[in-house]
């Protein structure tokens, strides 16, 4: 058994992983699900830390979307973190944000963020399901549409610190019919990272729509760093 912690994106919550869990509960792994708060990635990455830091074992860090990001500077000197896992994920460079990574890519995501009056922003309701989740069933993108999380812009302008996968094992699985962050970028970073890589013909949203892939990968990282 291995334990696992998974970090949601922007505009989700830890339920964002509730089809991948019961997969990973079938494979005997302890799995935890962060609740970000989406304020700022120096308060999402204190969160991830703090559940980290109740677990005494090896762990599996997953992270889907801006979670990449989070797992991306999550790790300390003293973490028990064995390996790294990106699902459609961010995985920046010291330095690099997010949005660079968006810009160089040419990402059109941006044209469906609505801004707020508290600074936070969330994505139109109406063009959702086309950037986040075209293959998931439109009733079931229309919930997730309705309860996204609002989430301050700056969580993707924070440049990265040191990366934690230039010196832990990690993989990276490629959506390859992401509408949000490109397929080409996220190849480029997974090379970048000297990733495990596979991919799946997915939308951004994988870790509903290919939730046992999804947890397949997780479970092979655990196995190839007991």
């Amino acid at each position: 058994m291995a334990d696992v912690v998974l970090v949601h994106g922007l505009w989700h919550d830890g339920s964002s992983w509730s089809e991948v869990i019961p997969f990973l509960h079938d494979a005997g792994h302890r799995v935890t699900a962060v609740q970000l708060p989406l304020t700022s990635l120096e308060d999402d990455v204190a969160a991830t830390q703090r559940v980290l830091r109740t677990i005494s074992g090896p762990v599996v860090l997953a992270g889907w979307s801006y979670g990449g990001t989070v797992i991306t500077n999550a790790v300390t000197e003293a973490s028990n973190v064995s390996a790294l896992v990106y699902v459609a994920a961010f995985a920046p460079d010291e330095r690099e944000s997010s949005f660079q990574i968006l810009q160089r890519f040419g990402a059109t995501v941006g044209e469906a963020v609505q801004p707020q009056e508290d600074g936070a922003c969330g994505i139109d309701r109406d063009r959702y399901r086309e950037v986040f989740a075209a293959d998931v069933p439109a009733v079931r993108a229309q919930v997730l549409a309705a309860v996204q999380k609002p989430s301050a812009l700056t969580c993707l302008e924070s440049p990265s610190a040191e990366p934690a996968w230039r010196s832990i094992p990690s993989w990276y699985q490629v959506a390859e019919e992401d509408n949000a962050l490109p397929p080409a970028a996220q190849r480029f970073m997974a090379e970048r990272m000297r990733a495990v890589t596979t991919s799946v013909p997915s939308s951004h949203a994988s870790p509903l729509s290919h939730a046992r892939n999804v947890a397949d990968l997780i479970t092979r990282a655990a196995v190839r760093t007991a």
